[in-house]
């Protein structure tokens, strides 16, 4: 190591830039939550698990957009096309 750094043309800010359209936040989330994420990446032979959390946020906040006349009929049809 050097006996002094020369700071003058540094910035303040994160080492890392953050690609854009991701935050970067701290959460907490219970150890079996994040333990299934990782095993199933684990059985995926690899990836990430905050992507996969991720998507599975996007579901859910899909699912809770989507009224109940659009979910009764969607349902409905998968049924008829099942059963024709």
């Amino acid at each position: 190591m050097k006996r002094e750094y020369d700071f003058s043309k540094a910035r303040r800010g994160p080492v890392v830039s953050l690609p854009r359209g991701k935050t970067r936040i701290t959460i907490r989330l219970d150890d079996d939550v994040l333990k299934w994420f990782r095993e199933q990446v684990h059985k995926a032979g690899g990836g990430s698990y905050q992507a996969m959390i991720n998507e599975a946020l996007r579901r859910h906040i899909a699912a809770e957009r989507e009224s109940l006349e659009s979910a009764l009929r969607r349902v409905i049809r998968e049924e008829l096309r099942r059963a024709g």
